[in-house]
């Protein structure tokens, strides 16, 4: 096999389709399904998604909560303005971060949000150029950012969110996110009962999404590029769902890359699923072979990034950018509020 490229993942998006705003009914988005075998498209909406799940599938999802992440501040000693995204607990008071503009943001500088009810003084700098800050404050920590925090919209979303739920899925449960999965916003708890009804089990996994999801490929061979840790739990309940339904003979069907990234990375070699918790930096490009996984439900991606790289190696890359094309063509809403795939 020869080796993969960045530029292998290209392909061309108006701008007009990457959606600003998500939709007045969270299941009301479009449905493309692809027939990973051959290649074949339906197009169909979201609600249809029942009429491919048979009774004694598994729906994995992943129950993380996002956290307004982002804080606007202004440097202590200068006045300039800093943003930083929260990232990653590293324990109580400190965070791993993202600060832009980075330079401002050296080892002792201190950030104040709000007038001062929330500090933050840098640390360190870690992997990447990530800042370590340690945050002091009053009262609980949860509450502050609560107030002074906006919700982290990827950059493609310039339109203001009006209302901070439709960032998060209906069954969030878990903060920790500086992302959400973004899969999992077509779902409505309507439409995940009568998944239920169906006779599908529903298995919940948890994944913080971190760095990885904002930060683009830079290496053109994708061996050289390296995915940033995020942590995943998964429960005793969870892997005994999904192992009696591939002992079965059933379906695991995730709902978004970050639960696929998830049970991949707490399966044995035996393809088996084994709880417990940690951190991961599965990338998963063409070549990898799934242990667990047989169909996916997701969102359509950005060109060249690890989530389009994800979807070629269940479905083909010739196959997902043919599909591509024909999303574009049809003019279906591209990215994090945008239309569904189903890969089966």
């Amino acid at each position: 096999m020869r080796e993969l490229l960045k530029k292998d993942f290209y392909f061309d998006l108006p701008p007009e389709l990457i959606a600003q705003d998500p939709l007045a009914d969270r299941s009301g988005s479009r449905l493309l399904v692809l027939d990973k075998t051959i290649g074949a498209v339906e197009h169909r909406v979201f609600t249809d998604i029942v009429e491919y799940l048979q009774a004694g599938d598994c729906l994995v999802l992943n129950n993380t909560k996002v956290i307004p992440a982002r804080l606007l501040g202004t440097k202590e000693e200068t006045g300039a303005a800093v943003e930083v995204l929260l990232l990653r607990r590293r324990a109580d008071d400190v965070w791993e971060t993202l600060v832009k503009p980075g330079k401002k943001a050296r080892k002792g500088a201190v950030i104040n949000f709000g007038d001062g009810l929330l500090k933050g003084t840098v640390m360190d700098v870690v992997d990447e150029g990530n800042r370590l800050i340690q945050f002091q404050y009053e009262g609980i920590f949860e509450e502050v950012l609560d107030q002074l925090g906006e919700m982290p919209l990827p950059p493609y979303i310039t339109h203001k969110l009006v209302d901070k739920n439709r960032y998060q899925t209906v069954y969030a449960k878990y903060e920790g996110s500086a992302a959400a999965p973004t899969a999992g916003l077509h779902f409505t708890q309507e439409l995940l009962k009568k998944v239920q009804e169906k006779g599908v089990k529903t298995a919940y996994v948890t994944l913080h999404v971190g760095l990885g999801t904002f930060r683009p490929v830079k290496e053109e061979n994708l061996l050289n590029h390296h995915m940033h840790a995020e942590c995943y739990q998964v429960t005793q309940e969870a892997a005994d769902l999904i192992n009696s339904t591939k002992q079965a003979g059933g379906r695991v069907i995730c709902v978004g890359t970050t639960s696929c990234r998830t049970i991949e990375s707490a399966a044995g070699p035996d393809g088996k699923v084994v709880a417990g918790s940690g951190d991961t930096e599965i990338f998963i490009y063409p070549g990898y072979r799934f242990k667990v996984l047989d169909n996916l439900i997701t969102n359509f991606h950005l060109p060249e990034s690890t989530l389009i790289m994800l979807v070629s190696a269940l479905a083909g890359r010739g196959n997902v950018l043919s599909a591509y094309r024909t999303a574009v063509e049809e003019r279906y809403r591209f990215f994090s509020f945008g239309d569904a795939m189903l890969i089966q």
